[in-house]
């Protein structure tokens, strides 16, 4: 009898899952996948067979796969017959959205594996909460605005969200940032859910569209993907979700597969981060405040809230703007840290009463949870605030409030006890993971010990397939309209990647004055996949984007140029200030390699099939020309031409 009757092949008690695994991953190779018209690829194969032992052995590997080698559909195939084996779903970790949308769009790699094998997939997605429509922050907007988007997004939110007679049973998954493609990321930002929301106490919980998606992709029983950040969030709030009674975000898991993984320290300091506001406090404290408590617990929430006002008000007076960055950077003074402390002292005594309180008098069981749980966090992150060299903190402003955000500047430990030290298979896949062939710096900054590691290198004909030019900027204007030349000579067909939102603003206020016999698209004006659609759709326009250097797979005729603006350096903000700080040399060990990685992943963008053809400018100053130009010329796959 087989052991499993949803696996792709028969498994008998006397045999072993792994063997039999093996002979039909080399059927699917070998001749399932050629007889539906796929290349036979090496490359592809070898990778099958290393992800083999990793899924066997339950470790963590590297597999660094060059473009076109095919390293979806590996370990695919490897997630979904180990999720049926075990009974678990396998979580697949995209990089960002946009990722996500190239396994899971029609004629994406998951389709593809479904026709070519004969299977149905269960795939589902667990988005980032950003993702979902606020109803609490859009339907008093809908009351006074005028805007017809958001006017549109309201309109098309179901009855039972607004019928509070209406059964659980009628209830439907809705919200989804991708099904209002018509709102700008800006109009977006207004109705969708952001820090300063407090779910857990909202009387739309149970209606949200974010609670019902949760409750769908739960049940997923081959696979669930989502995004780094979101993952990294789960990682940091299992824990507390559970003290509170809730559900982790994402259920326990086969194996982990990590796309993009040279971005999972980004994503794991963001999911780790401390993001404190003056409303939050004094909306926590004045809960507190309306419950039966003794009268030296109030007069304490009076000054611990005088203070938090003070303090906002230094961090607002010395915060420093950063150029091509939201953060602005703080002062480590001796005032800020002294009101911190200050701060720290009198929470940590508000704790203590608030025990003396709940046995005093019959406060409310839910709320007095809710107000613990935050204060504890507060104080965690004033901790991490104080103590020398621990933290990275900057200031984010908005119209409505001001925020503080503290991140640990570290996250190896945190990583290594709550996700590597799991006994699954976890596989890191990129074109990008190592330098020079060396992986221990991303293992390092990861908290992994212990890990295998291999290196397959594209099989595309580069040298035939693409040219790539350099250019020198002398002025900004000139540099605007030489890129404008090389749109019109490829009449349009053209990606254009900027380091930075300001960058892509100032190009886009230039080209305002221009005349374009094609469509000009900007990330932003629309949700990503509806941009990215329109793209690929209308093969003459040109897109252009500053986060888009990987994810982005647009093969053919509406992709034949790459315009990179300039060298993707990291921002000056405090994440990366932090990491300079602590480098022996900080262009070398920080600035530089960034850069590079980055500027694989953007010329990765042009050639996606044998059949792909075009060119690539790169864009640098005189001064990063003298500096880099031996650098770059070895990470390109052909010759840079001046």
């Amino acid at each position: 009898m087989p052991r499993n009757t949803s696996l792709p092949f028969t498994v008998s008690k006397t045999e072993n899952f792994f063997d039999r695994l093996g002979d039909y991953v080399g059927d699917v190779f070998y001749d399932i996948l050629p007889e539906k018209g796929y290349e036979l690829r090496d490359e592809q194969i070898y990778m099958a067979f290393q992800l083999e032992q990793a899924f066997k052995n339950k470790g963590t590997i590297f597999a660094e796969a060059g473009v076109g080698t095919g390293k979806t559909l590996v370990y695919l195939l490897y997630a979904i017959c180990y999720a049926r084996y075990k009974g678990k779903p396998a979580i697949i970790s995209c990089a960002d959205e946009t990722l996500i949308e190239q396994l899971v769009k029609k004629g994406g790699d998951i389709e593809k594996l479904e026709d070519a094998l004969g299977l149905h997939v269960d795939v589902r997605l667990a988005k980032a909460r950003e993702n979902y429509v606020c109803i609490k922050k859009l339907d008093p907007l809908a009351n006074k605005t005028s805007d017809m988007d958001i006017l549109r997004v309201h309109d098309e939110i179901p009855d039972f969200v607004f019928d509070t007679s209406a059964v659980m049973k009628s209830f439907e998954r809705y919200g989804d940032r991708k099904e209002y493609p018509w709102v700008p990321d800006e109009k977006w930002e207004k109705i969708a859910w952001d820090p300063l929301q407090q779910c857990s106490t909202c009387d739309w919980r149970h209606r949200s569209g974010q609670t019902l998606n949760r409750d769908y992709y739960r049940h997923a029983q081959d696979i669930i993907i989502c995004s780094h950040d979101f993952y990294m969030e789960h990682v940091w709030t299992k824990e507390s979700r559970k003290r509170e009674g809730q559900m982790p975000l994402l259920p326990e898991a086969s194996s982990v597969v990590f796309d993009e993984g040279h971005l999972l320290e980004f994503a794991a300091q963001k999911g780790l981060t401390y993001r404190f506001n003056f409303e939050n406090l004094t909306n926590v404290l004045t809960g507190y405040m309306g419950q039966d408590v003794r009268e030296e617990s109030l007069l304490l929430v009076e000054d611990i809230l005088a203070l938090n006002d003070e303090w906002f008000e230094l961090l607002a007076d010395s915060a420093n703007m950063v150029e091509g960055s939201n953060r602005q950077q703080i002062p480590r003074s001796e005032a800020m840290l002294q009101m911190a402390s200050r701060l720290n002292d009198m929470v940590q005594q508000l704790l203590e009463h608030l025990v003396f309180d709940t046995e005093l008098f019959t406060m409310d069981e839910y709320h007095t949870k809710i107000i613990e749980e935050y204060l504890e966090f507060f104080s965690y992150g004033l901790s991490i605030l104080l103590k020398d060299d621990e933290g990275i903190y900057w200031l984010e402003e908005n119209e409505a409030t001001t925020s503080l955000v503290v991140m640990p500047r570290l996250v190896e430990d945190v990583l290594k006890k709550e996700v590597f030290s799991q006994r699954i298979p976890i596989v890191f896949s990129s074109a990008t993971l190592s330098q020079s062939s060396n992986f221990s710096y991303l293992a390092g900054n990861l908290g992994i010990d212990k890990f295998d590691s291999f290196s397959v290198e594209s099989p595309f004909d580069y040298e035939n397939q693409m040219r790539i030019n350099g250019h020198v900027e002398q002025e900004k204007d000139s540099k605007w309209e030489e890129i404008k030349n090389g749109l019109l000579n490829n009449d349009g067909h053209s990606l254009i990647l900027f380091s930075t939102t300001e960058e892509m603003n100032h190009f886009r206020e230039w080209s305002a004055d221009q005349e374009w016999p094609f469509d000009m698209l900007y990330e932003g004006d629309l949700e990503i996949s509806e941009t990215v659609r329109k793209f690929q759709n209308d093969e003459s326009s040109v897109l252009c984007a500053h986060h888009l250097w990987e994810g982005l797979d647009v093969p053919g005729e509406a992709l034949t140029q790459v315009i990179i603006s300039s060298l993707p350096f990291p921002p000056k903000d405090p994440v990366f200030q932090a990491k300079r700080n602590h480098a022996a040399d900080a262009e070398k060990e920080v600035d530089a390699p960034y850069m590079l990685l980055r500027l694989r992943q953007g010329i990765g963008r042009l050639i996606r099939t044998n059949e792909d053809h075009g060119i690539i400018h790169i864009w640098m100053n005189k001064e990063e020309q003298k500096k880099y130009e031996k650098d770059i010329a070895g990470v390109l796959p052909v010759p840079m031409n001046w």
